[in-house]
């Protein structure tokens, strides 16, 4: 089953823990620190996969977590790295940070990856805090917290020129005419349920990808009908054809609802060059009326061609009319411009305190909790390091001038501190 969005929830590895060891060995005084760092924790990376079509693997599979770092050991030896998670996706997905609606990272180009998480660094052991005045140093550093975050993809697929017309306009029809993609096809509206690709081939030379976009109706770009939901697919394409059913009460009605439902989908939409061809010209109803049909979309100033999908009739010059089109128009912009780029935090020592109900201080911060989740709190030199830490960032001035007094307990992640002035 076709599945073009979805959402999934990402987080990176932790960082191994450093160690806090002294090498020991016969007949070697005073051996000193060899305690080892942690490892990297892995990546989460969103890579391309070209035989992928569509985000069917994450169907049933919603949560992915990459593997943490190990932890260090003696005689310096460091952990082992953990390995990153890649998450294989069809060329043509946007990527979403859920919780802002920002983009990360539109993904087009088979093998294209994109970082969404990075893996936590590796705590330092206590060989790194040797100094010449601290011989034999008593801490070492956990392991940085993993990232984590919830993610949206969202496929677009990637052709040169889109199908679209009202439903039951023969579309699919047309597909399955110039190209080998074999769509379901029937004679009730609404039969194609998911966007179909083809590669048209006019000659040696000559091929395009062509897409099948699902009937369009009034009001779709809200979401009546199968809806904006396949609308997007129509975002990368650089040309259209338009397809008019012949048996419509009013074709050139149709073909402007059609319009005005993308250009309020996206105004770059009904800017693309348009291909009109009215189909089912086999059938003696339509012959009547083709004149009839020509000369309404002549007064509205739309060039229009017949064509008979069944019978193969005016295919083909339809096709090499829609090639060159697709020849002069210009390419379509690498990323959707009209949606928020995600903008990383500037400052990740910025910090805020408030004050909960039960009366203990909360320190909010992404440097200040990194540094508490990364503190070993059995030794006393980690513990005063911390504190030292606390004052470069100015937590300790500004629980001051909050009003914070000895004996308040301060929250800060996980842990929670009594605070002494």
């Amino acid at each position: 089953m076709f599945l073009d969005e979805v959402k999934v929830n990402v987080a990176s590895g932790r960082g191994g823990d450093g160690v806090v060891h002294f090498r020991r060995e016969k007949y070697v005084p005073r051996g000193g620190p060899d305690g080892g760092d942690g490892g990297r924790g892995g990546d989460v990376i969103v890579r391309v996969d070209p035989k992928l079509s569509s985000l069917s693997p994450f169907r049933r599979k919603h949560h992915f977590r990459a593997e943490d770092g190990r932890p260090g050991g003696g005689s310096n030896k460091t952990g082992r790295d953990g390995e990153a998670c890649e998450l294989m996706v069809p060329p043509g997905t946007v990527v979403f940070d859920a919780a802002s609606g920002a983009i990360l990272g539109d993904l087009t180009a088979p093998g294209q990856t994109l970082r969404v998480c990075r893996g936590g660094r590796g705590g330092r052991g206590n060989a790194r805090y040797a100094t010449s005045r601290n011989q034999a140093p008593r801490m070492a550093e956990r392991g940085e917290p993993s990232e984590e975050r919830w993610l949206r993809f969202e496929l677009r697929l990637i052709a040169d020129i889109g199908i679209i017309g009202v439903p039951n306009a023969g579309k699919s029809t047309l597909l399955s005419v110039l190209t080998r993609a074999r769509p379901k096809i029937a004679d009730y509206p609404f039969t194609t349920l998911t966007p179909n690709l083809g590669i048209a081939e006019l000659d040696d030379k000559t091929t395009f990808v062509l897409a099948d976009i699902p009937g369009l109706i009034e009001g779709a770009h809200e979401g009546t009908g199968l809806g904006a939901r396949f609308l997007r697919h129509i975002r990368r394409t650089r040309a259209l054809i338009h397809l008019i059913d012949g048996l419509s009460e009013d074709p050139v009605a149709d073909y402007a609802q059609i319009n005005t439902e993308l250009a309020l989908f996206d105004e770059r939409l009904s800017e693309l060059p348009q291909i009109v061809a009215v189909n089912k010209l086999d059938l003696p109803d339509v012959q009547q009326r083709w004149e009839s049909i020509q000369g309404a979309f002549g007064a509205a100033g739309v060039e229009v061609r017949g064509i008979s999908a069944v019978a193969h009739q005016g295919v083909l010059e339809l096709a090499w009319e829609a090639y060159r089109a697709l020849e002069e128009a210009p390419s379509p912009p690498p990323e959707p411009a009209d949606l928020p780029v995600y903008r990383p935090e500037q400052d990740f020592r910025r910090f805020q305190i408030v004050r909960d109900p039960d009366g203990t201080w909360r320190v909010r911060g992404k440097a200040v909790e990194r540094a508490a989740d990364m503190t070993y709190w059995e030794y006393d030199e980690a513990v005063r390091r911390f504190q030292k830490t606390l004052s470069k960032l100015g937590v300790e001035q500004a629980l001051k001038e909050a009003g914070a007094k000895t004996g308040d307990s301060v929250r800060i992640g996980d842990y929670e501190l009594e605070w002494q002035d």
